[in-house]
């Protein structure tokens, strides 16, 4: 017989993961709730429509699409061996990639039940046929708070302040939130005169950290055929680097163009003023492209400075999202964090608290002649909000020990005679041995 699995880049958590994993969702949703996010859940399953051409073109290719069925499935069958459909055609459904896309979809299908501003948050799974690896899974959650009906840059400084909120109560303080502006790209690539290759240059040169500035350059060259594209990008990568460098050499080169002007007008305010706020530890990353094609203003991306998994907060400005959907004008902005980079480093660093795996504090075993004095005891002790449980079986007494220490009680209750709540009753330590009678009424 085969053994039994589950698909790579899944996983089942045990107890003891889940209510680590519980301590990160629940830190991260009571600051949401704290800077006044309202919560909202979309399905799993979207149109596919819903989702193609929101992600860049790797994106769609990452999509879980869901098969037809039955005889839509076999009509499709029959048209793809004739050769009048493609793969799309076997699917109209797919699995979330994200939760930005459903949100918008659903904005736009209540709007008229939504008072604007909007601010939603939104803790659930997402999908994506992705390759896996440390940090990179194929399922995961993603944790969002997103601000929309306005183009307020006061958002984007809030958001930045709810990151800091966030990251330092998970104790992971020693975190760099870098900021870019895809104004400013969208100027330079046009300064180049390469707009057409607005993707594919934004990819590459966000690789920049991993691969560094020769191969980037390189792939450049070898991918995008317009020569003033790759000898622009390495003069700035060759800038003596700086914040006020970059932005002066930025203000200089795209002095002409109203866009890069007021992507930078962007930029320096929420630096500006975040910094007045007391974050100190907001850096301008030039390179930080973030592949997603919907954002159309800030970008941001938070790593920690002492691991390399990766980015584990994203985010950014986003004017047109809705548009695709039928509704104009309503910009927004939002960040995600990371849920599953974020356990996988706390875990690494043994950031989470001792206590979370505290068991019940007593296990009850009942030796009378009747189930329900077992119970009596139980209910009691619950009614007076203790956690405790009750050996279910009656089997011999060193196995209900014995399980009692494999799970840690720390003390075992014995129940010989019927319930009443002033009688004494055997409780054992488990730690110490020791085994003293007491009243009911001094238990807690």
């Amino acid at each position: 017989m085969q053994k039994p699995s589950i698909p790579k880049g899944t996983r089942d958590f045990s107890p003891s993961e889940i209510r680590r994993r519980n301590f990160i969702f629940n830190i991260i949703k009571s600051k949401f709730q704290k800077f006044g996010f309202s919560p909202i859940e979309t399905p799993s399953i979207e149109n596919l429509s819903t989702l193609t051409g929101k992600y860049g073109s790797e994106g769609d290719q990452l999509l879980f699409k869901i098969l037809k069925r039955g005889a839509k499935f076999t009509k499709a069958l029959e048209n793809y061996s004739k050769e009048k459909t493609s793969d799309n055609s076997f699917s109209s459904e797919a699995l979330r990639y994200d939760l930005t896309v459903p949100f918008a979809r659903y904005i736009v299908q209540h709007q008229n039940d939504i008072s604007f501003p909007f601010k939603r948050y939104q803790i659930q799974p997402v999908w994506r046929a992705d390759r896996p690896q440390r940090g990179r899974y194929r399922e995961f959650y993603q944790c969002d708070a997103d601000i929309v009906g306005t183009s307020s840059l006061n958002c984007e400084i809030e958001l930045i302040c709810l990151i800091s909120e966030v990251l330092n109560e998970l104790n992971l303080s020693d975190h760099t939130i870098m900021i870019n502006n895809r104004k400013i790209l969208s100027a330079l690539i046009d300064h180049c005169n390469s707009s057409m290759y607005f993707s594919k240059i934004t990819v590459i040169i966000d690789k920049l950290d991993k691969i560094g500035v020769d191969k980037v350059i390189q792939e450049l060259q070898e991918s995008i055929p317009i020569k003033e594209c790759s000898l622009l990008f390495k003069e700035l990568f060759n800038v003596n680097y700086s914040d006020t460098n970059i932005f002066n050499w930025l203000e200089n080169k795209l002095e002409n163009n109203d866009e890069g002007q007021k992507g930078l007008k962007e930029l320096n305010h929420i630096v500006n003023l975040s910094k007045e706020l007391g974050i100190d530890n907001l850096e301008f990353n030039i390179s930080l492209a973030r592949g997603l094609d919907y954002y159309t203003g800030s970008i941001f991306e938070v790593v920690l400075n002492n691991s390399s998994m990766g980015s584990i907060v994203g985010g950014g400005r986003y004017d047109n999202l809705t548009e695709v959907f039928g509704q104009k004008d309503l910009s927004g902005v939002g960040i995600s964090f990371g849920a599953e980079r974020i356990y996988d480093i706390m875990n690494d660093f043994n950031l989470f608290p001792n206590d979370l795996d505290s068991p019940p504090k007593y296990m009850i075993v009942d030796q009378s002649d009747s189930a329900i004095n077992g119970l009596k005891l139980l209910n009691y002790l619950r009614s007076k909000n203790i956690d405790s449980i009750l050996y279910p079986d009656n089997i011999k007494l060193k196995k209900q020990i014995k399980y009692a220490h494999l799970n840690k009680i720390p003390f075992v209750l014995f129940i010989n005679k019927d319930f009443e709540l002033d009688m004494s009753i055997e409780l054992k330590n488990m730690d110490t041995g020791d085994q003293n009678e007491c009243d009911i009424s001094t238990l807690n």
